[in-house]
């Protein structure tokens, strides 16, 4: 063989060596990678090749698949959608898939190992998909909504004994089956969602972080009882608190709602009852940020990983802040940010004397034939306050719905604790504020639920907005719910 020839032959082998390579190494190192790929198409043909496992409500699905008679043979429905939404999330053929749905995908589409049977792995078959048994009481879940009557707002109930979510609805909503497939019909679904300007697919329940406003003075309130006992020694002692309050180092003051409340030197109990500015303004002075700080975060708040399964967002309590901002964090504003999550979770802490369990939204996992393949024990988040501390918050609180600005909240038959607020909202309070509610409830047997509660825009004109007018009766529709 001449010279040029052999050249060529040679250039041939390597380039076929280099193919073989090349080939091997996909094979086994990196078929993985892209068979895991999002972008592979054999994912949403397997994945929607079969019908998909369900998410339970009381034992009930509120999803289901239909046969679409296409490449991906089936799509996702839903119950109540819109209704469930904030709980399921959607999965879409196109967009991918969120909260439960996309937390379990591989439960519910079959691919999670745990739902192999030694037959499917001998035969190389699917296993069936498994199911996905959720905490949610379908009575709490539907008298929120309803009383939520579709204005742009939020609420969360727990089980303060357990930490399950029995309730988290947000409203405006969404179906999630509207955009479920991959037709264009689908597809205009998706961009009529993505352009509303109330955002709907949003999930004010856990996904958003506002100022808490007067709510927040519980964890104030818990926070002086127990590292301040010599000047905070319980609810009924006086505070020496100005009223209005003058914030330290300016020359401005914070006043009360309501300027013939009686907040002057008010105790701790009349200071829940009638809200007073003055008071938690200056406790938190008394007290400064770091307590305050290490009480908020034993409640949840700042924690980044708070994972319910579904991951909240956080919850914000400030640091590095100067006196007089560190007064307005005591009321609630400046940077303080939560979620309806995070203020259910203080009310819960309160309710459960002191123990705050970590919010639950599974129950159980299961397989095609109703086998569990994992279940979820309550457990303990913290204890941010002893038994005595929450005892006295509990009946501060008490006296709000009895005699003070919670009184539409009240239950025959049932104990009702509440805090109710209203938190500024846009560039110097410009915008309409922020209706708080935050409860908890106990019937005869010993039972208890707490609810917290957001109504973010409503048409009420700006000088009627109140936590006890506005998401008060949310609030009590979900406790009324959960122990009548």
């Amino acid at each position: 063989m001449n010279r040029p020839l052999r050249r060529v032959a040679i250039c041939f082998l390597v380039m076929v060596l280099a193919l073989m390579g090349r080939a091997t190494w996909i094979q086994f190192f990196k078929a993985d990678t892209y068979r895991s790929d999002p972008h592979n198409p054999r994912l949403a043909i397997d994945q929607y090749s079969h019908p998909l496992g369900n998410i339970l409500v009381d034992g009930a699905p509120v999803t289901g698949s239909a046969k679409t008679g296409g490449t991906l043979a089936y799509k996702r429905t839903y119950t109540d959608g819109p209704l469930y939404a904030p709980i399921t999330g959607f999965s879409s053929q196109i967009y991918g898939s969120t909260q439960l749905e996309g937390v379990y995908r591989k439960v519910l589409d079959g691919s999670d190992s745990r739902l192999a049977r030694p037959s499917d792995t001998l035969l190389r078959k699917q296993p069936k998909p498994g199911d996905v048994s959720t905490t949610v009481d379908a009575r709490v879940q539907k008298a929120g909504y309803a009383a939520l009557k579709g204005k742009k707002g939020a609420a969360v109930a727990l089980d303060p004994a357990t930490g399950k979510v029995l309730g988290m609805v947000s409203t405006p909503s969404y179906d999630p089956g509207a955009f479920a497939g991959s037709s264009a019909a689908d597809q205009a679904a998706w961009d009529k969602l993505e352009k509303d300007k109330n955002k709907p697919n949003i999930n004010r329940a856990m996904r958003q972080s506002l100022a808490p406003g007067s709510p927040f003075k519980v964890v104030v309130g818990a926070a002086a009882l127990t590292y301040a006992p010599g000047t905070y020694p319980d609810v009924d002692s006086r505070t020496d608190a100005d009223s209005p309050y003058p914030l330290p180092g300016t020359k401005r003051s914070l006043p009360n709602e309501d300027p013939t409340a009686p907040c002057k030197d008010a105790t701790l109990r009349v200071a829940f009852q009638y809200s007073c500015n003055n008071v938690f303004a200056k406790v938190a002075n008394t007290l400064g940020q770091d307590k305050i700080q290490q009480m908020a975060e034993k409640f949840g708040f700042n924690d980044p990983k708070l994972d319910i399964p579904v991951r909240a967002a956080k919850s914000v309590y400030p640091t590095g802040m100067d006196k007089p901002s560190e007064a307005m964090s005591g009321i609630g504003q400046y940077n303080d940010m939560a979620t309806p999550l995070q203020m259910a979770m203080v009310a819960s802490a309160v309710a459960n004397d002191g123990t705050l369990m970590k919010p639950m939204m599974v129950d159980e996992l299961t397989d095609g034939s109703g086998t569990s393949i994992q279940s979820f024990q309550p457990t303990q988040y913290s204890k941010p306050v002893t038994p005595t501390v929450a005892h006295s918050l509990q009946s501060a609180m008490q006296t709000v719905v009895t005699s003070g600005t919670g009184t539409s909240v009240q239950i025959p038959g049932l104990t009702v604790g509440a805090k109710t607020g209203t938190a500024q909202n846009g560039v110097n309070n410009s915008g309409t504020p922020y209706a708080w509610f935050l409860s908890w409830a106990k019937n005869s047997d010993g039972k208890k639920v707490a609810v917290a509660s957001i109504v973010q825009q409503s048409d009420a004109a700006r000088a009627e907005v109140s936590g006890g007018s506005l998401a008060g009766p949310v609030a009590k529709a979900m406790m009324k719910a959960a122990l009548q």
